[in-house]
Protein backbone atom coordinates (compact mmCIF):
# COMPACT_ATOMS: atom_id res chain seq x y z
CA UNK A 1 0.00 0.00 0.00
CA UNK A 2 1.53 3.47 -1.10
CA UNK A 3 -0.37 6.70 0.42
CA UNK A 4 0.05 9.40 -1.99
CA UNK A 5 -0.84 13.87 -0.78
CA UNK A 6 -3.06 14.92 -3.68
CA UNK A 7 -4.49 18.47 -4.85
CA UNK A 8 -7.22 19.15 -7.40
CA UNK A 9 -7.46 22.03 -9.94
CA UNK A 10 -9.16 24.01 -7.16
CA UNK A 11 -6.64 23.84 -4.96
CA UNK A 12 -8.00 21.18 -2.39
CA UNK A 13 -5.64 19.09 -0.51
CA UNK A 14 -6.36 15.46 0.79
CA UNK A 15 -4.61 12.22 0.80
CA UNK A 16 -5.50 8.71 -0.32
CA UNK A 17 -4.11 5.38 -0.35
CA UNK A 18 -3.84 2.92 -3.40
CA UNK A 19 -2.57 -0.76 -4.08
CA UNK A 20 0.70 0.21 -6.13
CA UNK A 21 1.90 3.33 -7.52
CA UNK A 22 0.81 1.42 -10.81
CA UNK A 23 -2.93 1.20 -9.39
CA UNK A 24 -2.93 4.91 -8.79
CA UNK A 25 -2.19 5.41 -12.36
CA UNK A 26 -4.32 3.05 -13.79
CA UNK A 27 -7.03 4.88 -11.22
CA UNK A 28 -6.56 7.92 -12.41
CA UNK A 29 -6.25 7.33 -16.36
CA UNK A 30 -9.56 5.80 -15.89
CA UNK A 31 -11.23 8.92 -14.25
CA UNK A 32 -11.41 7.34 -10.75
CA UNK A 33 -9.56 9.47 -8.45
CA UNK A 34 -11.72 12.28 -7.50
CA UNK A 35 -10.83 15.09 -5.06
CA UNK A 36 -12.64 14.36 -1.91
CA UNK A 37 -13.79 18.28 -1.17
CA UNK A 38 -15.00 18.98 -4.57
CA UNK A 39 -15.15 16.17 -6.67
CA UNK A 40 -12.76 17.42 -9.71
CA UNK A 41 -11.44 14.55 -11.26
CA UNK A 42 -8.08 17.09 -12.46
CA UNK A 43 -6.50 15.52 -9.56
CA UNK A 44 -2.80 15.15 -9.59
CA UNK A 45 0.01 14.11 -6.88
CA UNK A 46 1.70 16.44 -4.50
CA UNK A 47 4.89 17.07 -2.95
CA UNK A 48 4.99 14.95 0.38
CA UNK A 49 7.75 13.85 2.84
CA UNK A 50 8.09 10.73 3.20
CA UNK A 51 7.24 10.11 6.55
CA UNK A 52 10.40 8.59 8.84
CA UNK A 53 10.62 7.40 12.19
CA UNK A 54 13.28 8.73 14.36
CA UNK A 55 14.42 8.41 17.97
CA UNK A 56 12.83 11.15 19.12
CA UNK A 57 9.74 11.33 21.71
CA UNK A 58 6.21 12.53 19.30
CA UNK A 59 5.39 15.87 20.78
CA UNK A 60 9.01 16.41 22.38
CA UNK A 61 9.19 20.04 20.92
CA UNK A 62 12.94 19.21 19.89
CA UNK A 63 12.88 19.91 16.24
CA UNK A 64 15.12 17.01 14.13
CA UNK A 65 17.66 18.46 12.35
CA UNK A 66 15.51 17.83 9.03
CA UNK A 67 12.82 19.80 10.09
CA UNK A 68 12.50 23.73 8.93
CA UNK A 69 11.09 26.85 10.51
CA UNK A 70 7.69 25.93 11.21
CA UNK A 71 7.71 22.10 10.40
CA UNK A 72 7.38 21.05 14.08
CA UNK A 73 4.15 22.57 14.75
CA UNK A 74 1.92 19.84 17.15
CA UNK A 75 -0.61 18.45 14.34
CA UNK A 76 -4.38 19.34 14.23
CA UNK A 77 -6.55 18.35 17.11
CA UNK A 78 -8.93 16.57 15.42
CA UNK A 79 -9.99 12.96 15.89
CA UNK A 80 -9.43 11.26 13.01
CA UNK A 81 -13.23 9.70 13.52
CA UNK A 82 -14.38 13.49 13.01
CA UNK A 83 -15.31 15.02 9.52
CA UNK A 84 -12.62 17.13 7.95
CA UNK A 85 -14.84 19.20 5.32
CA UNK A 86 -17.78 20.55 5.21
CA UNK A 87 -18.95 17.70 2.57
CA UNK A 88 -17.77 14.98 5.37
CA UNK A 89 -19.90 16.65 8.04
CA UNK A 90 -22.80 16.77 5.54
CA UNK A 91 -22.44 13.10 5.11
CA UNK A 92 -22.21 12.40 8.73
CA UNK A 93 -25.43 14.11 9.46
CA UNK A 94 -27.03 12.32 6.62
CA UNK A 95 -26.31 8.95 7.94
CA UNK A 96 -27.16 9.97 11.54
CA UNK A 97 -30.63 10.72 10.52
CA UNK A 98 -31.20 7.67 8.28
CA UNK A 99 -29.80 4.93 11.50
CA UNK A 100 -32.13 7.39 13.45
CA UNK A 101 -35.31 7.33 11.14
CA UNK A 102 -34.85 3.93 9.66
CA UNK A 103 -34.89 0.68 10.57
CA UNK A 104 -31.61 -1.44 9.10
CA UNK A 105 -32.60 -4.59 7.48
CA UNK A 106 -29.18 -5.73 6.30
CA UNK A 107 -29.02 -8.48 3.80
CA UNK A 108 -32.80 -8.40 3.62
CA UNK A 109 -33.40 -5.54 2.03
CA UNK A 110 -34.78 -6.45 -1.33
CA UNK A 111 -36.55 -9.08 0.01
CA UNK A 112 -37.87 -6.42 2.69
CA UNK A 113 -38.62 -3.85 0.19
CA UNK A 114 -40.92 -5.94 -1.86
CA UNK A 115 -43.03 -7.32 0.76
CA UNK A 116 -43.43 -3.67 1.95
CA UNK A 117 -44.63 -2.78 -1.61
CA UNK A 118 -46.74 -5.32 -1.96
CA UNK A 119 -48.45 -4.99 1.53
CA UNK A 120 -47.17 -7.99 3.07
CA UNK A 121 -45.11 -5.96 5.52
CA UNK A 122 -45.90 -2.56 7.40
CA UNK A 123 -45.10 0.16 5.47
CA UNK A 124 -42.03 2.34 7.02
CA UNK A 125 -38.27 3.30 5.88
CA UNK A 126 -35.70 0.83 6.15
CA UNK A 127 -32.29 0.70 4.79
CA UNK A 128 -29.90 -2.26 4.13
CA UNK A 129 -27.86 -4.06 1.45
CA UNK A 130 -29.06 -4.97 -1.80
CA UNK A 131 -26.61 -6.76 -4.98
CA UNK A 132 -26.31 -4.45 -7.75
CA UNK A 133 -28.54 -7.04 -9.97
CA UNK A 134 -31.44 -7.22 -6.82
CA UNK A 135 -31.83 -3.03 -6.80
CA UNK A 136 -32.10 -2.60 -10.43
CA UNK A 137 -34.29 -5.96 -10.66
CA UNK A 138 -36.28 -3.41 -7.74
CA UNK A 139 -36.36 -0.39 -9.91
CA UNK A 140 -37.32 -2.22 -12.94
CA UNK A 141 -39.96 -3.57 -10.71
CA UNK A 142 -41.44 0.07 -9.88
CA UNK A 143 -40.26 -0.32 -5.91
CA UNK A 144 -38.77 3.16 -5.26
CA UNK A 145 -34.96 2.60 -3.87
CA UNK A 146 -31.86 4.92 -3.88
CA UNK A 147 -27.91 3.78 -3.00
CA UNK A 148 -26.63 5.29 0.18
CA UNK A 149 -23.54 7.25 -0.29
CA UNK A 150 -22.01 5.76 2.54
CA UNK A 151 -21.25 2.45 2.99
CA UNK A 152 -23.01 0.34 6.17
CA UNK A 153 -21.47 0.79 9.46
CA UNK A 154 -19.74 -3.06 9.63
CA UNK A 155 -18.23 -2.32 6.70
CA UNK A 156 -15.79 0.48 7.61
CA UNK A 157 -12.83 0.60 8.98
Amino acid sequence: MIRYALTCAEGHRFDSWFQSASAFDTLLKGGHVACSHCGSRNVSKALMAPSVATDRPAGSGAPAPEDGPGQNAPPAERPLSAPASPAEQALTALRKRIEETSEHVGLRFAQEARDIHAGLRPDRPIHGEARPDEAIRLIEDGIPVAPLPFLPGRKRN
